[in-house]
């Protein structure tokens, strides 16, 4: 049966088709008869308590001289919609928490959203990893620039990352004794003196590992798909992303990542977490990522998957 699919994404003018996990699900909803509708940040509303959206009707091809058409804008009440595809790029700032209020009323009124609007909100994509400790590596998360320093100094060297952000943006890595720690201490932490208004960092374990990629491993409804993206540092950076640089290599899923996988699944189902992705670096998960998770065009191109299509599966396989 054709469902009403609402996509709430960034300016879809500015995406990267070939690249675009979000655009990946729009061209398979299409293909399987969903009507689509497009809308931004600035598109919702609630009116009595009631979820609205400024709707646009949405059609899209893979091509890139020109990969989507609009037609009008106008408000709908969101209710209306089957599925809302929640696909805002991250930060999660105090907006798209608003948004995911909105998207509260939506679901309560029978829609299903993907992924669930409490569970973004609840588990911010580094901290989230955090609650499976057995498949970590060492990790501290502090506003204290004295704590994260004896860290460093305990562990030789680390990497330091802020809470919010992606795509590789304000991660460092460190060596102990290294000049630059205080300035990179004070750019992340970005507060006060004692402590008033810093921002939380944090700090990891370096992984040499990360030479042989920063994996994405992508689950839908606590399944992983059999092969992960292996994000390969290029050059002098040591960064993975592809958003940095990386290049991106496609590899089956090792035991240990089937391992960590199959540790998360159970909280991910729980919580409504349906299309995730998480980080592995050597034997360690760094992140958990909920808000929008990408590669799986690159996994789609060199394994002749369709993973848009085994998430739309999944959709279309709960009751009404």
């Amino acid at each position: 049966m054709p469902l009403s699919v609402a996509v709430l994404m960034d300016p879809i003018g500015a995406i990267k088709i070939a690249k675009d996990t979000s655009f990946a699900m729009l061209l398979e909803a299409q293909r399987r008869g969903h009507a689509l509708h497009y809308m931004e940040q600035g598109d919702l509303a609630l009116r009595d308590g009631a979820p609205f959206a400024r709707l646009a009707p949405l059609t899209v091809r893979d091509d890139p001289a020109g990969w989507y058409a609009l037609g009008e804008r106008r408000w709908r009440d969101l209710r209306e919609m089957d599925v809302v595809l929640m696909r805002k790029d991250p930060p999660v700032d105090a907006q798209f928490l608003y948004d995911t209020m909105v998207l509260d009323a939506a679901q309560r009124g029978g829609v299903q959203v993907v992924n669930d609007p409490q569970a973004l909100r609840d588990c911010n994509e580094k901290l989230f990893a955090l609650q499976f400790p057995q498949c970590i590596a060492p990790t501290l998360v502090s506003r204290d620039p004295g704590e994260l320093r004896r860290f460093v100094a305990e562990h030789g060297e680390a990497v330091l990352k802020p809470l919010d952000g992606m795509g590789g943006r304000g991660i460092f890595r460190i060596r102990a004794g290294d000049g630059n720690l205080n300035s990179m201490l004070e750019t992340l932490l970005a507060g006060g003196m004692h402590g008033e208004g810093r921002h939380f960092a944090m700090a990891q374990k370096f992984i040499p590992a990360i030479s042989a990629g920063d994996k994405r491993i992508l689950l839908i409804d606590g399944e992983p798909v059999p092969y992960a993206l292996a994000r390969i540092p290029q050059g002098d950076e040591f960064r993975g992303n592809l958003a940095a640089g990386g290049r991106g290599v496609g590899v089956p899923l090792s035991d240990r990542d089937r391992s960590i996988a199959a540790q998360v699944a159970p909280e991910l189902r729980r919580r409504g977490l349906r299309f995730v992705g998480l980080d592995v670096i050597g034997d360690y998960l760094t992140e958990i990522n909920v808000t929008s998770p990408t590669c799986a065009r690159e996994l789609d191109a060199q394994f002749g998957l369709n993973i848009a299509g085994q998430l739309f599966d999944a959709i279309e396989n709960v009751p009404a």
